[in-house]
């Protein structure tokens, strides 16, 4: 029972999960213009680069300093793309627009997104590299 004046308050969480799906034609390409050896490194540095690069923005972000964000988000649109992770690529552009449009809730969402994405493809891709050794 609810005495008088008293509130009753009910907090739902909602879990926010996104399917990746990374482009393995791109990463066999890869293979097929380096070799095995030297694509591993290619792509071993690149996700090493997406993770610092997300956690960097993340950081711009909560200091807002919105100009290093934008930089530090666009480069990851080439890096993202060249090792197959077309989503990562296509989200970054989005919150590049939210700084252009300077829409701070739109970019908190749409930063909120691709590190959420930035966090599944980076664990995605993990996953096949563990297959493939």
């Amino acid at each position: 029972m609810q005495d008088r004046g008293e509130t009753l308050e009910q907090v739902t969480l909602l879990k926010q999960a996104e399917t990746v799906r990374l482009d393995c034609d791109r990463l066999d390409a890869l293979v097929s213009q380096l070799g095995e050896a030297a694509a591993e490194n290619v792509i071993c540095r690149a996700l090493e680069e997406v993770a610092v690069r997300l956690s960097h923005a993340e950081r711009c972000h909560r200091e807002g300093r919105l100009a290093d964000m934008r930089r530090t988000v666009r480069s990851l649109i080439a890096i993202s793309d060249q090792i197959g992770m077309g989503k990562l690529a296509r989200v970054a552009g989005h919150v590049t627009a939210c700084i252009d449009d300077g829409d701070p809730v739109a970019l908190a969402a749409t930063l909120a997104r691709l590190l959420r994405i930035g966090e599944t493809c980076l664990g995605e891709m993990w996953d096949i590299r563990d297959l493939s050794i």
